[in-house]
């Protein structure tokens, strides 16, 4: 998507418009007499509060959303023979070096 320049006085009476055209995508150059003074760009995923990134996770249902009941009871441990997660993890570790 290519930016769109914007002068000032445009942007200030068109704001909420600009700003939903930055929330698909959009990129806006902000001019003063045509030169380039700032950028309204669309903000990364990583740049959200942990609340708002928790939300977009039980929006897409990648994470189920909390209830008032409590926490979940994890499944039992899978059995593994003694020593078996030392080893592999011994074993990971020296195919990383």
């Amino acid at each position: 998507m290519g930016d769109l320049n914007v002068g000032i006085r445009e942007a200030k009476a068109n704001l909420s418009k600009l700003l939903r055209m930055v929330e698909r995508g959009k990129e806006v150059v902000v001019t003063d007499r045509g030169r380039p003074v700032g950028k309204l760009v669309p903000i990364g995923k990583g740049a959200l509060p942990l609340a708002a990134r928790i939300k977009e996770m039980e929006d897409a249902g990648i994470l189920e959303p909390v209830t008032g009941k409590g926490p979940r009871r994890l499944p039992p441990p899978i059995p593994v023979e003694k020593g078996m997660a030392r080893r592999l993890l011994d074993q990971d570790r020296e195919s990383a070096s």
